[in-house]
């Protein structure tokens, strides 16, 4: 499965900081860390934002890390 922007959302925002959360439905966690999956929120997403990420095989709390030329990377912190 793509990226859907409408599994994307917001739970809370402040100071520049948003926590957000992606429901990947049957995509893998494996899937979702690749660095081009969240390419079309790029302009929604900024370094150091936090996502929780609930993924068929399991859940991670990651942080946006910066990309290239428009990629999203996230560091996995479990």
């Amino acid at each position: 499965m793509a990226f859907a922007i409408r599994n994307l959302s917001v739970l809370a925002y402040a100071n520049g900081f948003t926590l957000w959360h992606y429901k990947a439905g049957r995509d893998q966690l494996d899937d979702v860390v690749e660095p081009a999956f969240f390419s079309d929120a790029a302009d929604m997403l900024n370094e150091g934002d936090m996502m929780m990420v609930s993924a068929a095989d399991g859940g991670r709390i990651m942080c946006v890390a910066p990309g290239n030329s428009g990629d999203v990377r996230l560091s996995g912190l479990g």
